[in-house]
């Protein structure tokens, strides 16, 4: 291993759980969040269940917008003080903050151009182009009937429209998005995943452990 590569603490936020990974030993745990689960006390939980671990830096995906390495607004499904807290000052080690989806995008991505979306509770969307992560808002974008694309493709869509027409409208969306980005190949994270049972060509499932394999990359070139 050279001098320069960095040993990484991968905190994966959740609305249920943190996701906590060293990515140089393999070490990994993860711990109940929750919605009164405020910025302190996951960064004190994380701190105790990993007295022991040994680590130079730590990326943290987070739930939300991110912008200049800070949260921009408050999570909708955990507890408050994350736009304000001092993360750096709380691990003592150096932090860098991106969107979850970001993280995982990063994780999934094999070169050119790739676009990720995240079907979950709401949509989650990143593009990779050639190594540079560009996080974007798409959810809240108008899609048809005055809905955004959030409400077609999230949780809510997949209650109101039914499995059958809520695939169609991923399957359409996932087709304007990558020829409007020009996107080479699109990957798919996210809880639901698990209800696409067949991909189209250029699409292709993401992987839970991209996520791992993202924050160890905001740190260490492939």
């Amino acid at each position: 291993m050279n001098s320069d590569h960095k040993k990484v603490l991968v905190l994966d936020v959740g609305g249920t759980h943190v996701k906590i990974h060293a990515t140089h030993s393999g070490q990994a745990v993860k711990i109940m969040s929750g919605p009164k689960m405020t910025a302190g006390q996951m960064a004190l939980a994380v701190k105790k269940i990993t007295a022991g671990w040994e680590y130079d830096v730590v990326s943290i995906g987070y739930p939300g917008p991110v912008a200049k390495n800070k949260p921009l607004r408050e999570p909708h499904n955990l507890g408050g003080g994350w736009m304000k807290f001092d993360f750096k000052a709380a691990f003592g080690k150096p932090v860098k903050i991106v969107n979850d989806a970001a993280m995982q995008a990063l994780g999934g991505h094999r070169g050119g151009h790739m676009l990720f979306l995240g079907l979950g509770t709401g949509l989650g969307s990143t593009l990779v182009v050639d190594d540079v992560l560009i996080p974007l808002e798409l959810a809240h974008l108008p899609y048809k009937k005055n809905r955004t694309y959030e409400e077609y493709l999230g949780n809510a869509g997949l209650k109101r429209l039914g499995e059958k027409k809520w695939l169609a409208n991923v399957f359409n969306v996932i087709e304007l998005l990558k020829n409007a980005l020009l996107a080479e190949y699109v990957v798919i994270g996210g809880g639901n995943v698990r209800l696409v049972k067949k991909f189209p060509p250029g699409v292709e499932p993401g992987k839970n452990s991209n996520a791992i394999r993202g924050g160890e990359r905001l740190w260490n070139k492939r």
